[in-house]
């Protein structure tokens, strides 16, 4: 089968081992990246798509007649025509559960830098504070334990549950929020987010976007939050109304935030949240899943999802 990859470079950092794609497909053509202009004319003749963020709009898979598979290196496949692709025939898979670890990682590193006060100490010890010290510690800065505070969780798939894990070794207690957008009442131990935010010391977000979930928190559910709170969100940059946090930040109405995700990445236009003067805000770049495991077995993933199809057993189908 004549297959591209679209935009490897959005994955590999030089560290990748490619070989379970090319065994089972000689012939896959690697492009680091592929623009809008340039779309149309690498998969027109393909079989097989694989791509991260690059959209494959209705149009686009019109005008590739010969396509079978479109693989979404990535659990999101908003980027794709679904309804087009599957009028057309072709079967989308993407890819799941493989950064788990890195995330779950990742939102402990921001909570625990936050909690910690670590990037103010760092500072204080580079600008010679310490070392101007009376005392043989500088205690300047407020630490706090994870024990025996109330963490709040925001979709509790495969990456919440995760999170709890770890948190319960820390002595957390956990509270489960509604699935947003539901209106008859969910299982028995899920809170409404109205009710649940008053109640936690930390927030974290482990939701997808969807019109249901986008401004999920706002100026009325950050207020709600006790002004020692801290919001984690690994998830997606749509779910927070980024002036209003930005803003709590900075009138002390909210304890501190780590952010991985912005409603548009990367952030050419700027940011609220990218603003020098916002206290306690922890912002990385979309990296809480790019651990070199968490990459790798996202390739190994995608390897699996074609050979399922060449097999005639497709796994993680989307349509």
């Amino acid at each position: 089968m004549q297959g591209v990859f679209l935009d490897r470079d959005s994955l590999d950092c030089g560290d990748l081992d490619f070989g379970a794609l090319d065994r089972i497909l000689p012939d896959l053509r690697y492009y680091p990246s592929t623009g809008a202009d340039q779309v149309a004319a690498r998969v027109a003749d393909a079989e097989v798509i694989i791509g991260n963020k690059v959209a494959l709009d209705a149009a686009l898979i019109q005008q590739a007649p010969r396509l079978r598979l479109i693989c979404i290196a990535a659990t999101g496949v908003n980027n794709v025509a679904l309804e087009a692709a599957a009028q057309a025939g072709v079967t989308v898979c993407n890819c799941r559960g493989y950064g788990t670890a890195s995330v779950v990682q990742h939102v402990f590193a921001l909570l625990l830098a936050l909690y910690t006060r670590l990037p103010d100490y760092r500072r204080a010890v580079r600008e010679g504070r310490w070392q101007r010290a009376s005392q043989f510690c500088l205690l300047d800065y407020p630490i706090r334990e994870l024990a025996d505070k109330t963490l709040g969780i925001v979709g509790y798939g495969e990456l919440g549950q995760g999170v709890a894990r770890v948190a319960e070794a820390f002595g957390m207690a956990i509270l489960l929020a509604q699935r947003p957008g539901t209106v008859e009442p969910e299982e028995e131990g899920r809170i409404p987010l109205p009710i649940l935010l008053p109640q936690v010391d930390i927030l974290t977000l482990h939701c997808p976007l969807t019109p249901e979930t986008r401004g999920l928190i706002g100026a009325w559910e950050l207020a709600l939050m006790k002004r020692d709170a801290i919001l984690i969100n690994t998830a997606r940059g749509g779910l927070v109304d980024e002036a209003m946090l930005a803003e709590a930040l900075r009138q002390g109405a909210l304890g501190g935030a780590g952010v991985d995700v912005l409603s548009l990445e990367p952030p050419v236009n700027g940011n609220p949240l990218l603003a020098a003067d916002i206290p306690n805000l922890i912002v990385t770049p979309h990296s809480a899943w790019g651990s070199r495991e968490s990459r790798q077995r996202l390739v190994g993933q995608l390897a699996e999802n074609i050979r399922g199809y060449l097999d005639g057993e497709p796994v993680r189908v989307v349509v």
